[in-house]
């Protein structure tokens, strides 16, 4: 399939507009309908209605294949583009909120630096398509056990950190004076879902062997502190790494002692960083 084809799909069904569409691409209309009837064409069924423009059965199938496959291309264009570019002074680092990490903060250079707060599931997406040197990603795992990231792109990947993990509850809460909690024990409490900041609830949900942790709000930030607030405020129970879950006005953090899992940071890039990305890759692995 025409990669351009397939990205004026993608923004048609966004935009549920053809002329939307064409606004965005830069396009006139007709060019846009033109794609469309060829790409249609080319896989020999419709694939959107035209009163409303949404997508048939077939192309909501091509959609979930449409944005890895446009993510490749632009990863590949990023990494040929990396290679043949002088070196680079600056830095563009992505993080997950809680990623960066003490050891992470005191690595970085003095100076050139941008950091870039996404979700997980964005930094080797940003990494992969060449708007980040770097990205530091972390996730709930066994002690030792690598993350498991989007296939995005071909990434080296590898452990930078690891820490405890704290339930944060309030301080009122009937739990708060344990010295430790199972997780199997809180399957059925009021949990925050924040995806994009807490360990997410199906992480929680998988090392409990797939059952419980239904959540009683959702969060859709990158802030720590409105999550660690919205627990503290007693709105749900949220599980944190210990160095950003202790010291919370109106909470407590208590340490999490079963299943044996840890907050895991991995560093995420790719090819062979040169430059300042080449200097902070050395200095976590060595810290690492």
């Amino acid at each position: 399939m025409d990669p351009h084809l397939l990205r004026t799909y993608v923004t048609v069904a966004r935009r549920a507009s053809f002329s939307e569409a064409a606004r965005e691409l830069g396009y006139t209309q007709s060019a846009v309908s033109q794609h469309i009837a060829a790409l249609e064409q080319d896989l020999g069924t419709p694939l959107l209605t035209r009163r409303p423009v949404a997508p048939t059965a077939a192309g909501e199938r091509l959609l979930e294949h449409a944005g890895p496959l446009l993510l490749r291309l632009q990863a590949a264009r990023a990494d040929v583009a990396r290679m043949a570019a002088a070196p680079a002074y600056g830095l563009t680092l992505a993080t997950s909120p809680t990623a960066l990490t003490p050891a992470a903060l005191a690595a970085l250079p003095p100076a050139g630096v941008t950091v870039r707060v996404l979700a997980r599931d964005a930094v080797p997406a940003a990494v992969a398509a060449g708007t980040a040197d770097l990205g530091l990603v972390d996730g709930l795992a066994a002690p030792n056990d690598p993350l498991r990231l989007p296939d995005v792109a071909p990434l080296t990947t590898y452990g930078v950190g690891e820490e405890a993990v704290h339930v944060v509850l309030p301080a009122r809460h009937p739990l708060a004076r344990r010295a430790g909690l199972r997780l199997g024990d809180l399957a059925d409490a009021r949990w925050i879902d924040a995806p994009d900041t807490g360990l997410p609830v199906p992480h929680l949900r998988a090392a409990n062997g797939g059952h419980g942790f239904r959540p009683a709000l959702r969060y859709d930030g990158t802030d720590v502190r409105v999550l660690t607030a919205l627990a503290a405020a007693g709105h749900g129970l949220t599980l944190l790494p210990r160095s950003v879950s202790t010291d919370v006005p109106g909470a407590v953090a208590v340490p999490l002692i079963e299943p044996r899992v840890v907050h895991r940071v991995e560093l995420v890039h790719v090819g062979a960083p040169s430059g300042a990305a080449g200097v902070l890759v050395g200095a976590l692995s060595v810290r690492g």
